[in-house]
């Protein structure tokens, strides 16, 4: 295996690992995880989880700080996954009534996972 295709796979398993401890943080707070790496036409949903009547569509971030995480995903990727969110909300009738919000989890090195509800307010 070359170095690339090694990094590659590497960052796979971080990212699956990362997306592990996300659902299990979530779930500890009361959310119910509805998916995983989910893809959609719009864009692949990290995690999707449901408390009460929001439907989080959460990025998962595995990043030094939180505010590199922010800055990780950029303004179209956060379209395209509000579009994404909503899509599967108005395809599902046990979804129909839920708020979509965009959350941000972000895991750091020898930090608790941080979860930011509607981390990109309007932005």
């Amino acid at each position: 295996m070359n170095a690339r295709t090694e990094r590659g796979a590497r960052a796979r398993l971080a990212g699956r690992r990362a997306e592990a401890w996300a659902a299990a943080w979530l779930m500890v707070r009361g959310y119910r995880i509805l998916g995983f790496r989910l893809k959609t036409p719009q864009a692949e949903i990290d995690v999707l989880a449901k408390r009460g009547d929001v439907l989080a569509v959460v990025e998962v971030k595995q990043r030094a700080t939180i505010e590199a995480a922010l800055e990780a995903v950029t303004y179209d990727q956060r379209e395209r996954l509000r579009r994404a969110g909503t899509s599967l909300a108005a395809r599902r009738p046990s979804l129909a009534n839920c708020a979509v919000r965009l959350d941000l989890l972000a895991l750091a090195p020898g930090r608790f996972p941080r979860h930011i509800p509607d981390a990109w307010k309007g932005g």
